[in-house]
């Protein structure tokens, strides 16, 4: 029924222009606005939307993963745009984890959504 609907993804956000800047700018991500949602047009012809939601609470799962080559290089390019790796028990001291299972580090968007880099 539903075979050949593209489908896509979406997630609120409390503040849709800090979320298009914060997509926009410092993730480099081309971002479309309209109605008052932002679209965000990821590689491989995907979109995600980001709605706006008054009470907004951040999702307690990482919404969007962001496949990398190198994670490490990705890192720090992301950490001087100001980008702030979540720190748990089993990342090191530039948010990676390293305990098994892909390379990956975790951080938030301006709204609190959980989104990740991980080692292709």
């Amino acid at each position: 029924m539903l075979t050949d609907s593209k489908a896509f993804s979406g997630f609120s956000a409390g503040d849709i222009p800090a979320a298009k800047r914060f997509y926009g700018d410092t993730l480099g991500l081309k971002v479309d606005e309209a109605n008052g949602m932002l679209h965000l047009r990821l590689a491989g012809d995907k979109d995600v939307l980001v709605y706006p939601k008054p009470d907004h609470q951040p999702a307690t799962f990482t919404v969007l993963n962001f496949p990398v080559a190198d994670i490490e290089a990705t890192a720090a390019a992301l950490r001087a745009r100001g980008v702030v790796f979540e720190q748990y028990e089993t990342t090191d001291e530039h948010g990676i984890h390293r305990a098994g299972g892909p390379l990956i580090a975790w951080f938030k968007d301006p709204a609190g959504n959980i989104l990740s880099i991980l080692q292709q």
